[in-house]
């Protein structure tokens, strides 16, 4: 298996991909690292945390493509990681113009 290729939960991936959003504008506050502990479990949490920390962009760019080829998503399950990202993005209550471009880029990604 190659360094970008994953064998994630979908639960892990669900926490990367928020770990992936809440690194937008490279802050992540309380809100958003509570957010992301609302949606996942501690050890999803944790692990991901590690794993997102020792990545670079490229690598964490091709792992969420892998991980959405793997899993053939619906569009109803993007949709509602769409959802969960745009909450992400409105914890700290705003959105600012870099986040709106990750958000642009994550829906390309995911679809």
């Amino acid at each position: 298996m190659s360094d970008t290729q994953t064998n994630w939960s979908r639960e892990e991936f669900e926490a990367y991909l928020l770990f992936y959003a809440a690194n937008a504008d490279f802050l992540k506050s309380e809100e958003e690292k509570k957010l992301i502990h609302s949606k996942v479990s501690e050890t999803a949490y944790a692990k991901m945390q590690s794993e997102f920390e020792k990545d670079n962009d490229y690598e964490r760019i091709q792992k969420i493509i892998d991980t959405v080829q793997r899993f053939e998503l619906s569009k109803e399950e993007i949709e509602v990681l769409l959802n969960e990202i745009t909450q992400l993005f409105e914890a700290d209550g705003k959105i600012d113009a870099l986040e709106m471009e990750y958000f642009i880029g994550l829906r390309r990604l995911l679809k």
